[in-house]
């Protein structure tokens, strides 16, 4: 799977536990909530629509489409309406009980610095999600670093 990489955010990192369980990590939203959002309408089926909510941040909600699923090796998802706003999981089995994953976000518009906040705030979120995931699978330790992103102490005037 490869979508058009021209204005994109990548994040990506080595998680030391079988593909299996680490892709099943992003299909599996009881898994999910340990470490991303903290509500979700289903698991990810080819597709189908998903709500994500993040109750810590006003119940915000997004609704993907499920664009494609290849077990242990690619999810690609459309980020609310936007048809160009696309994720994409890719899985790397390392041998060893070792996933690398890379998540990449295409779609990204607008003036060039708006396009730079884009990236930034995106390659950002998805480190977050990535570092989530890795303290989440390999010492059952929940971070909460997406909730923790923007404190409601800070949100609040």
């Amino acid at each position: 799977m490869n979508i058009d990489n021209t204005s994109y955010a990548e994040a990506a990192m080595l998680i030391r536990k079988p593909i299996s369980e680490v892709f099943e990590s992003f299909i599996n939203p009881e898994i999910t909530t340990k470490f991303w959002f903290t509500k979700s309408s289903g698991k990810l089926e080819e597709g189908k629509y998903i709500d994500w909510t993040w109750e810590m941040y006003s119940n915000h909600t997004v609704t993907v489409k499920v664009l494609a699923i290849k077990a242990n090796e690619a999810i690609v998802i459309q980020w609310g309406e936007d048809e160009k706003a696309l994720a994409e999981w890719e899985f790397n089995d390392l041998g060893d009980s070792k996933t690398f994953v890379t998540i990449t976000y295409n779609g990204i518009q607008g003036s060039t610095e708006e396009m730079c906040a884009q990236i930034r705030d995106t390659t950002e979120g998805f480190s977050l999600v990535l570092a989530g995931l890795k303290a989440y699978l390999e010492h059952n330790i929940q971070l909460n670093l997406v909730a923790d992103r923007f404190p409601v102490e800070l949100t609040e005037e």
